[in-house]
């Protein structure tokens, strides 16, 4: 495989993942879908230690959205024992990274919920880089969640009308805790967000990718950072007002 020439000083910090096409690739081969589910695992561990390593510090993984729930029911079990097989904190201990989580996790089995407070805790000490995977996710009930929350405290008086702003509003979203994504990428060939981080992808380069997500691997994401570090990031200004900071 030839490794493509990245620019360490231009590193996207956060980098948001659509993972799509697992089904697709296995119905292209004539297999169950369950085996794209399991083959797009090994890109999973692939694009996490890639990123860990050429220094992205947070990747978020559109792993199972809220409207996943209204899937088949066989492949829906398949789905949540696949992620219970995989939730352990070998890669996280081996690769420094902390493990975390958005989404309705109350919606999840409760021994996933127990296996994934565990992996948290367990890679908490970590900060080479957080992988964060969206469980049960969905950007909308995100914010209608957030904005309850605000309301809430609005109503309680522990917050006032004049102090809701962006600010405010982002600080009540799950992805609290780290910056909106630099680059999304998404695999498969679709060209939409699916509900997927809408509030926080306001100034987000998108990378869309023809490649199924089973077929995704070091030499595409690579592709991808390239392409992002070819961009001018503008957030509303003119290039001579960037070139000048």
């Amino acid at each position: 495989m030839t490794i493509l020439k990245i620019d360490e000083t231009k590193i996207p910090k956060h980098v948001a993942i659509v993972m799509d096409g697992n089904g697709r690739w296995a119905k292209a081969r004539n297999l169950e879908r369950t085996v794209g589910h399991q083959e797009g695992i090994k890109s999973v561990r692939e694009i996490a230690e890639t990123a860990a390593r050429i220094g992205v510090k947070y990747l978020t993984l559109y792993t199972f959205s809220m409207e996943n729930w209204h899937r088949p029911l066989e492949e829906v079990s398949a789905l949540m024992g696949l992620l219970m097989y995989e939730l352990n904190d070998k890669i996280f201990k081996k690769n420094k990274i902390r493990f975390d989580t958005i989404g309705d996790i109350s919606r999840l089995p409760k021994n996933i919920q127990e296996q994934i407070q565990v992996v948290k805790d367990s890679t908490a000490c970590f900060d080479r880089m957080t992988l964060v995977l969206a469980l049960s996710y969905s950007s909308r009930w995100e914010i209608t969640n957030a904005t309850k929350k605000i309301a809430e405290e609005v109503a309680a008086g522990t917050l006032s009308p004049e102090q809701v702003d962006e600010s405010c509003v982002s600080s009540h979203l799950g992805t609290y805790f780290m910056p909106d994504p630099d680059l999304l990428i998404r695999t498969g060939g679709n060209l939409r967000l699916s509900n997927y981080l809408l509030w926080q992808s306001a100034y987000t380069e998108f990378y869309f990718s023809d490649i199924y997500w089973p077929d995704f691997r070091e030499l595409q994401f690579r592709e991808a950072i390239v392409s992002y570090q070819h961009r001018e990031r503008r957030f509303g200004k003119i290039s001579e007002q960037i070139q000048k900071s």
